[in-house]
Formats: structure tokens, sequence, C-alpha cells
């Protein structure tokens, strides 16, 4: 092995080992590294908030900054333990930043307590996955919630990450999460942070520009996994998609409900008001029982991002080492 192309190797090993490492032990119950960075950018914002754009521009770029310069920092430590060293700690760092183990976990009880009737604690779960208010929400508007919320997290929660931790190593793993969790803390359309939360709604539409349709497109693959259609999931993703206010939460949800043979959208309440969604898909609505198969699509697209990301870490490298100017 040329010594150029250790560094891109030792970075699809620690993605690949990463992914099995969730998959094992899924995020850790105590002193997790994305709930320290929540907390921070909550305490954060209590001074860099104003209502308006630029407030929130500075926002953003502090906190992503920070992580993108905390990420350098690992990945230069980690190289000084070599290929070994570099492996390991891409491992533990996109450990730390995947969270579809815990996605699907949260998924498969939602559906537990719908086909137990067990409305109570699906209520009490629902704010875990997405930001609807389920004091509203019967046991159809919590399973289409929930379904939704695992088809788009597939992508915020893994698949991104998967992609730019192959493009940018640790500080990309770093960078991506930061920005995913910014996104999910401020970028609504309320009235508080319709302004303030503008540049990290901006910034992750454009960091899972390619994260979404490698989850799309990795659904119509594992259609037939779960039972459903590859074509059915292409026609969805296709015809409905660009309807979706998200450009990329769209992809997701269409090709996911598509592969699943349901439709998805319509009345969607959350705390600052509600929205009107469009209707992804041309099935029936969701059931409770079909939790259980957005949870296994959602496994398998996981699983098929992690190999792709191993191949494109290594593609990345070698491309890199190919530019290099020859001594």
């Amino acid at each position: 092995m040329h010594r150029t192309s250790r560094p891109a190797t030792a970075r699809a090993a620690g993605l690949l080992l990463g992914f099995a490492a969730d998959r094992a032990f899924a995020d850790p119950a105590r002193w997790h590294p994305v709930a320290g960075f929540g907390r921070t950018a909550m305490a954060l914002e209590k001074a860099t908030y104003r209502d308006s754009r630029p407030a929130g521009i500075v926002h953003v770029a502090v906190l992503v900054g920070g992580a993108a310069g905390l990420g350098v920092a690992a990945a230069r430590v980690a190289r000084r333990g070599g290929w070994a060293g570099e492996a390991a700690a891409t491992a533990v760092a996109a450990w730390a930043v995947l969270g579809g183990t815990s996605l699907g976990r949260t998924g498969s009880r939602m559906a537990a307590h719908l086909e137990a009737d067990d409305l109570a604690s699906a209520r009490a779960l629902l704010p875990s996955l997405c930001g609807r208010d389920p004091s509203v929400l019967g046991v159809d508007g919590l399973t289409r919630a929930t379904l939704e919320s695992v088809a788009e997290n597939t992508s915020d929660s893994a698949v991104g990450a998967f992609v730019w931790g192959a493009v940018a190593g640790i500080p990309g793993l770093f960078v991506y999460r930061a920005s995913n969790t910014l996104d999910a803390m401020v970028g609504y359309r309320s009235p508080k942070y319709g302004n303030f939360g503008w540049a990290a709604a901006r910034w992750d539409d454009l960091l899972n520009l390619l994260p979404a349709r490698l989850t799309g497109a990795l659904s119509v693959v594992a259609a037939p996994a779960v039972g459903g259609s590859p074509k059915e999931a292409w026609e969805a993703w296709r015809r409905d998609a660009s309807q979706h206010p998200s450009p990329n939460a769209g992809v997701a949800e269409a090709s996911a409900a598509g592969a699943l043979g349901i439709s998805l959208g319509g009345r969607t309440e959350y705390a600052h008001g509600v929205e009107m969604r469009p209707v992804l898909g041309s099935g029936p609505s969701p059931r409770p029982v079909d939790l259980d198969r957005a949870v296994r699509l959602s496994t398998a697209v996981q699983g098929g991002a992690a190999l792709a990301s191993a191949a494109l870490a290594v593609a990345v490298g070698q491309f890199r080492f190919r530019r290099r100017p020859r001594r």
C-alpha cells in the first residue's frame, strides 16, 4: 500500500467501525458530545440572539467554526498514531455523531406504544423525534409524524454524517453534526427564529443536498427489503419530492413513502403554527405496523450509506493523491 493512500483507507475503516459501534451501542446515555454542543449553543444564544439574519449568521459561524477547529485539532492528533490511530479516532468521532440506531429504537418504541393503544406514552415520546405538538395528535397523526421523522432523520442522523466524514474526515463529521444540531434548535419558521434561524436552516440545506439524494437512491434500492417496489419509490421521489417545502426532507420522505407503499403529508401542527404539507406517495395512510417497516428501511439505508461512504473516502483519497504535483 502506498503511504499516500493510508489516510484514505484509515478513514474508510474508521467510518465502518463507527457504524458498527453505533449499531452495537447506540448513543451514549450520559456525556453525549452532541448534547454538550447543544448546551453550548443554548448558552451562546443568550448573547448572540437578535431578531435578525446577521445575528444568526454570527451564531452559526462561531459554533460551526468552533466544531471545525476542534475537528482539525483531533485529526492532527490522530495522525500521530499512524494508520491505526487515525482509523480509531475516526471510528470514535463517527460513533459520537451517528444517531441512526437510537432513531430506529425510538421508532420501534413508538410502534409498540401505538399498537398497545398507549397514547399517553406515545405523546410523551414524540418530542424526542420532532417538534410537532403531540397533544393534538391521535394514532394516525402520531404514526405519520414518527414515520416522517424516521425517513428524514435517516438522512440527517446517519447518511449526512457518512458523506461528510468520507469527504473531510473528522472535521467533516464534527461540522456536519454541529450544523444539523443548530438547524434542529433554531432553524424554524417561527416568529422567534424566522430571521435568527435562517442561516442555520440554509446552511443545513446546503450540506444535505448530496446526503438526501443518496438517501433517496438507497431507499429505492432497499425497497424490496420491506416488501416495496423500487419503481414506486423512484416515482414518488420524482413526482412528489419537489412539492415539499424542504429541498432535502422531501426527497427522503417521498422515496420512503414510495418504498413502503404509503402516503405521507397533510396537516402538520407545530408549536409555532400549522403547515399544510403536500401528499408524498400514492398509497394509504401509514398504520403503526408500518413503523417497524420504516425502521427496517432506515437500517438498510444506513448500512448502504456506510459502505458507500467507505468507497467514497478511498475515491477522495485517490483523487487528492493524483492531483498532488510530482516532485
